[in-house]
């Protein structure tokens, strides 16, 4: 691979590990609303959304959600992320990599702006980001584009020179609308329910975060 202008994250997932208490969460939360999913069915049909998304797609499946439940879903939420919740492994090195070689990088998530306040201000991450963006925010999450084109502007990049790394078909969906290189961060696998989703698109998989600076030529001279 030719080595970006630009690497744009996702956030669950990808850089924080929030994606496995987040959708145990979830699945629990709906159940209690009359909606039984396993965990993989969960991850297949809502992986990627905003908590809005999952209300409206999840109430067409039965689920009996009251007005205020996407409010109270977030304070839910937010209140387990603020107990603690670790960076995905190897993330570190990969951003002290980027900076070590002049790369910029920002986040695009379909993540609220607060949530991310809690999850990369735990670590100390916020500042490093070229931009931290929230395609909830913005008004048009993913699989639309915007959340990642506004990502290359913040970091001066053309979309085209820009890699995203996902782990959610929408977000390769968003990559992709984007004009955009997308690599596919499957920590458990290639045989998961996203993973194959995002193999259906043609996204190529990786496993683990440390051998993400080979794949975007980081290991070899400038």
């Amino acid at each position: 691979m030719i080595r970006p202008e630009a690497v744009l994250f996702d956030c669950d997932g990808v850089i924080v590990d929030s994606e496995g208490p987040t959708l145990a969460l979830f699945v629990e939360d709906l159940a209690a609303h009359g909606l039984d999913l396993t965990q993989a069915a969960f991850e297949e049909g809502y992986l990627g959304q905003t908590v809005e998304m999952v209300a409206r797609q999840a109430k067409g499946a039965g689920a009996r959600l009251p007005e205020s439940w996407v409010s109270d879903f977030y304070s839910k939420m937010n209140e387990m992320l603020t107990k603690g919740i670790p960076l995905v492994a190897g993330v570190a090195q990969v951003l002290d990599q980027l900076d070590q070689a002049g790369i910029p990088y920002a986040m695009g998530s379909n993540g609220s702006l607060a949530k991310m306040q809690i999850t990369l201000g735990q670590h100390g991450l916020l500042d490093r980001f070229r931009a931290v963006l929230s395609g909830q925010a913005i008004g048009k999450p993913k699989p639309a584009p915007d959340v990642y084109l506004q990502g290359a502007r913040a970091c001066g990049a053309r979309p085209e020179a820009c890699v995203v790394i996902e782990d959610s078909a929408a977000g390769a969906r968003a990559a992709l609308a984007a004009g955009m290189r997308c690599l596919g961060f499957a920590a458990h696998g290639a045989e998961t329910p996203t993973a194959r989703q995002l193999v259906a698109l043609g996204i190529p998989l990786f496993h683990r975060m440390d051998d993400l600076p080979g794949l975007l030529g980081l290991d070899r001279a400038a």
